[in-house]
């Protein structure tokens, strides 16, 4: 069927419903003439009549009847369907996937967004545990979470977390047979638990700053892991000295089954932002994330 036919149709159902050719004119927007000339056009194709017309009223034919039932409710349906898809523009919808270390997630990300999803049961979000810095936009992600420091100046970034800082932690036993470190530099004397960086293939550099002066140290040690979980676990059963997230080690530090050292050389820094290319930011799902993780005082 060509195109012009289903304007021809739909000016059909209007006059049929209403039975009227000055009533459906102008729900159309048409003239009454210019109307009544598309249904004569429509008739003359079909070769049939479809309405009787008198000079008081307008009534379906036999065969506008049928016409009536078999197209009139598609054409509703067509036009609720796309009410719906009006309602999903504005609506929160579709899957949000963010890349961020596992820290991040457990300590920032999942707290807040956990305030937020049960009233959007149609917003999913993917978190992705990674320390390897991806590239957001080659790997598809919506966003990425790192310290303020660590996003790319061609990003926006937006502040989700306080400000944060590194410890470097053992537990008493390991230190009960090894003196605790004064300064950065003697980490290479001590058994020191290692973060993989998968992107890169080597270890994490510890970076300290003290004053004026910053300090990136490759240690060695006898376990690399690719989480910091894990590197936690290990610190606490004595087998070295972890640099992990303070946060992270807090109620161990409290409780006495880890200490802590280099304090001193382990400076706040600006905290985890949440970071995006400026095109991925129309999704009203991803404004909600968005707002959802935005750090407040």
């Amino acid at each position: 069927m060509r195109r012009e036919n289903l304007s021809d149709l739909l000016a059909f159902v209007a006059v049929a419903r209403d039975r009227s050719f000055t009533k459906a004119a102008a729900k159309l927007g048409v003239s009454r003439s210019a109307l009544s000339h598309t249904l004569r056009g429509l008739e003359a194709r079909l070769g049939i009549r479809l309405l009787t017309r008198t000079t008081r009223s307008v009534s379906t034919t036999r065969a506008g009847d049928r016409l009536l039932q078999t197209v009139g409710h598609r054409f509703d349906e067509i036009e609720v369907e796309l009410e719906r898809l009006s309602e999903l523009r504005d609506k929160p919808v579709g899957t949000i996937r963010i890349t961020a270390t596992e820290y991040a997630i457990d300590a920032v990300l999942l707290p807040k967004l956990a305030k937020v999803l049960p009233h959007y049961p149609d917003v999913s979000i993917e978190l992705t545990i990674d320390y390897g810095l991806t590239d957001i936009v080659a790997q598809r992600y919506d966003a990425g979470v790192r310290w303020g420091e660590q996003v790319a100046k061609d990003m926006i970034a937006v502040r989700i977390g306080p400000d944060m800082r590194m410890a470097v932690v053992g537990a008493p036993s390991y230190f009960a047979t090894r003196s605790p470190p004064k300064k950065p530099q003697e980490l290479t004397a001590h058994n020191c638990i290692n973060l993989r960086l998968p992107t890169h293939g080597g270890t994490y550099a510890w970076e300290f700053e003290k004053g004026k002066r910053k300090l990136n140290v490759h240690v060695d040690g006898q376990l690399v892991f690719n989480s910091s979980s894990q590197m936690i676990n290990a610190a606490l059963a004595g087998l070295g000295v972890a640099f992990v997230p303070e946060g992270a080690v807090e109620c161990h530090i409290s409780s006495g089954r880890l200490t802590r050292v280099l304090e001193d050389w382990c400076p706040r820094s600006s905290g985890y932002h949440l970071y995006y290319p400026s095109r991925r930011q129309s999704s009203p799902a991803f404004a909600l994330v968005l707002e959802a993780l935005r750090y407040r005082k």
